[in-house]
């Protein structure tokens, strides 16, 4: 059970989750696999893909902020899939079902 293909993912910081869609080498190019984790469940694996935030958009003036000092946080795709791959070894009933995509 391996990730074959990682379609989309994104980081909500409201509800502090990963959601992800991916296929698997045993799923057919027509299914698709949705799934919803934790941020805590990757940090428990070793993955940090929370997000920086401003703290308050008040102090926060767009036209005189230095954006050449910033480091952009770019979670890498390959962080995901090897999260992923270990995540579900770990976790096989926590697997989604597949969906026609």
């Amino acid at each position: 059970m391996e990730i074959k293909e990682l379609r989309s993912f994104f980081v909500n910081p409201s509800t502090e989750t990963l959601n992800v869609e991916f296929s698997l080498e045993i799923d057919s190019d027509d299914e698709i696999r949705m799934s919803e984790i934790s941020l805590d469940d990757a940090k428990d694996f070793g993955y940090d893909f929370s997000t920086k935030e401003v703290d308050s958009m008040e102090e926060f003036d767009d036209e005189d902020y230095d954006y050449s000092n910033e480091e952009i946080d770019v979670i890498d795709e390959s962080d995901i899939i090897s999260f992923l791959n270990e995540y579900y070894v770990v976790n096989p009933n926590k697997l989604p079902k597949t969906e026609l995509y």
